[in-house]
């Protein structure tokens, strides 16, 4: 799993959606995530620090997770499917660990209002990322190649052998 940020909100060119953008902590990889308009409000407000004069819904979920005594510990957005996001959110109480299905925007609104941290699969990462940083993934694909190019198979044979005398120690 790699941990996110929200980098901001933007808007679709074409069809004028509203688009999450979740960063990883290099800034290295993107993750655009489409939303409705609700949630990119409700998401754009907890950026700001935003209160409502009444509880909106997903101010709603983290009052109902404090006066339970719950904390949330993460989110975790685990598949694509269909061109569809998948998350969950981890929710701690007591000694009690709860996985909770949810969309991941009214995720990432609760994490961001309860400073948890945001999660991504490395499967959805490499299906739906976009990089950021073209020259650094350029760079690292010429160090790996540089790095393959120098092999040769004896060098393979023993670290074949380091690893199995790593894995009965």
């Amino acid at each position: 799993m790699i941990e996110m940020k929200v980098a901001g909100i933007a808007l679709d060119a074409a069809t004028r959606s509203p688009i999450i953008l979740l960063r990883d902590a290099v800034e290295r990889r993107a993750l655009p995530i489409y939303v409705g308009q609700d949630q990119a409000k409700s998401i754009l407000g907890a950026l700001e620090n935003h209160k409502p004069p009444r509880p909106l819904t997903h101010d709603l979920f983290v009052n109902l997770l404090e006066t339970w005594d719950m904390t949330l510990e993460k989110i975790i957005i685990h598949s694509l499917q269909d061109s569809t996001f998948y998350a969950v959110l981890i929710v701690r109480q007591g000694e009690i660990r709860k996985e909770i299905d949810a969309r991941p925007s009214d995720a990432i609104a609760i994490a961001l209002r309860t400073d948890s941290s945001i999660w991504v699969m490395e499967e959805v990462i490499a299906d739906a990322s976009i990089p950021v940083d073209r020259d650094a993934d350029e760079a690292e694909r010429r160090a790996f190649r540089d790095f393959i190019s120098n092999l040769s198979p004896s060098d393979l044979i023993k670290r074949s052998e380091l690893n199995k005398t790593d894995e009965t120690q």
